[in-house]
Order: C-alpha cells, then structure tokens, then sequence
C-alpha cells in the first residue's frame, strides 16, 4: 500500500483535529466523511453522508475512523465488519461501558481487523520525550509523576456551554471525559497500573458529575502516580488547553516539569538549576500537534506493517482503572486492579 483511503464518521466539536491532521499525511485520501447531520458532515469539506452504510458501501475505505459518541461505537464497529476496512480507530471514551467494548474488541481480533483507540495524549511530544527520558536514565530510578489538571473552565453556571455543553449532564465528567487520558499516559510512563485509591467531587452545583479528584496510582516496587484535578481552577498558561495543567516527573537523580506552555525542563538532584530539554513552541493542531502524531503512527505501522499503540485489547485496561476509580471514591478506599 502506497495510499490510504480514510473514512470519517463525526463532525462534531472535535473532529476538526481529525480531519486537518488526516489532510496533513501525505499518503492518506479522506474518501468521506459521515454524520447524522449532513450540514456539518458537508462543512467538513469532503464528500458527505449522514448514514454509515451509504459512507462505507460508497467509498470502500481501509480506515474508518468513528468520532461520534460512545453509544455508536458498538453499531459501527459491527458495520465496519461487513466492509472493506482492515483498520478502526475508535475515539474515546470507548463504547459505552466495559462489556461493550470486550465484545467490540473481541468481534475485531476474530476478524483479523485491527481495533486502535484514539488516545492522544500519550503522543504529546512532552510525554515523549519524558518516556525517552526514563529510558535512558536521565533520571535514575523513577519514584512519581505528579499532574496537576488545571483547566480553569468550570466555574459558574454557564460553565462548559461555549465549548462542550454536554459537560455539564455527563453523570461522570472529571475522571470519565478528561483524566481517563492519565490512566492511559500514567500506564505509558511508569508501567501497569496495580491499584488506585480516588476522592472525588462536585465543586459547581450546576453541573451533574465530579469536577475535581485526587487519585492515587500503584505501581510495581513502590512506585506511584498522583492526578490532582480541579477544573475551577487554572495554571500560568496562554492557551489553557495546551497541557491542561502541569506535571512533575521524579526521580533519584532529578527531575522533569512540565509548564503550562509545553516547555520541559530538567533539573539534576542536588542542583537548583534547570535547562531545558523541550523548548515550547506554537504547534498546529490540538495540544502539541498529538492527533497528527496519533493518526499518523498508524498510517506508518499499516504502510510499514509494524504494530499499533493503543490497541483496544491493551486499552481494556485503562477502562478497567476507571472503573476502580469510581468504585473507590464511593466505597473510600483502595481499589486493586483485577
């Protein structure tokens, strides 16, 4: 394969990223794009549907990627193993709870189609380069990472409806819609996750879930990850949306932050100054260009036949940690990872 032909199903808020980044790989061809409104499916500027059978039947795409809401994941991904597909990306959250997406997972593996989660932000260039870091014992042995989710966008009673006014009727927001992405980028730094103990809760009475947590992460030989949310509050930031907040990397020979406007700096233990090991810059796309990144690491592994990240049989996991999550902030207490 020299091309690709890519289908998109979605044309919300945040299929914007998807389709500049698909236009952004020279070897993909977006064939169509699909949504139960036809408007927003023709404002994408490709070839439009509003029904899922007429986009795969009409174009014979070898990539679908769906970018709607959980409750269509299932449904497509069962049609999109009637067509000519050989790859799904899925965005998350995935499906619509863990039953759901065993059997979307298990439908693909049986039918040799490969199933890849849309989760970016492990493919921030930040989190790289921390992975980097920690493989080349830049910071001897890692004890924690610490991110502080500092959005500043969810006080009042008009919090969320300029953006993503669903926000505020999700019955789980915090954890489900937002730190799931440190789930998956805590399991890509510091290895399986191995128990959490989480308190969650409701700052502004106007919406239905919890806007702010600490959660604790187990790892193996003592290690452990710290996500500290608040979506009231904010961070020393431009762009807000950039990072979502700070983060710290620790380790017995230094340490690794990360500021607000995506630079990373290292500093030595013992020492009180630090240099710079990633310069912050004006990156297109969403949050250090991470949806190209995504979308173009599987374009590479289809042309070049090397393995995915994000595979859907991996990320069970990271929808299992959710779920421990929520079980122990309402039973308060630890929850081991089954």
């Amino acid at each position: 394969m020299s091309e690709i032909k890519v289908a998109c199903a979605g044309a919300g808020y945040f299929s914007r990223f998807h389709y500049d980044a698909w236009s952004r790989i020279p070897s993909v061809t977006v064939v169509g794009s699909m949504d139960a409104s036809k408007e927003a499916a023709i404002a994408t500027g490709f070839t439009a549907f509003s029904d899922i059978d007429d986009l795969l039947d009409s174009t014979e795409p070898q990539l679908l990627d769906i970018i709607t809401p959980p409750s269509t994941h299932l449904a497509f991904i069962k049609r999109a193993l009637r067509s000519s597909v050989d790859v799904i990306i899925c965005q998350k959250p995935f499906c619509t709870s863990l039953s759901e997406a065993e059997e979307a997972t298990r439908l693909c593996s049986k039918a040799g189609v490969a199933l890849i989660i849309h989760e970016n932000f492990r493919f921030q260039p930040w989190y790289r380069c921390m992975r980097e870091a920690i493989q080349d014992e830049l910071l001897g042995d890692v004890h924690q990472v610490t991110f502080r989710l500092r959005t500043g966008d969810g006080q009042g009673p008009d919090a969320y409806l300029d953006r993503q006014p669903y926000f505020q009727s999700m019955p789980k927001l915090l954890i489900h819609e937002t730190g799931v992405h440190w789930i998956d980028t805590f399991k890509f730094l510091m290895g399986d996750i191995l128990a959490v103990y989480a308190d969650l809760r409701k700052m502004n009475p106007a919406i239905k879930g919890e806007d702010a947590a600490h959660v604790i992460f187990e790892f193996a030989e003592g290690k452990r990850a710290v996500f500290d949310g608040n979506r009231h509050l904010d961070h020393a930031a431009h762009n807000h949306r950039m990072t979502l907040g700070e983060c710290l990397l620790e380790g017995t020979k230094g340490t690794i932050q990360l500021h607000g406007n995506g630079e990373l700096t290292h500093r030595e233990f013992g020492d009180v100054h630090s240099k710079t090991l990633l310069q912050a810059q004006e990156w297109p796309g969403f949050a250090g260009d991470c949806v190209y990144a995504l979308q173009n690491h599987v374009i590479n592994a289809m042309l070049h036949k090397q393995p995915f990240e994000n595979s859907a049989e991996d990320y069970l996991s990271v929808i299992r940690v959710e779920e421990a999550i929520y079980e122990s902030a309402a039973n308060q207490t630890r929850i081991p990872i089954r």
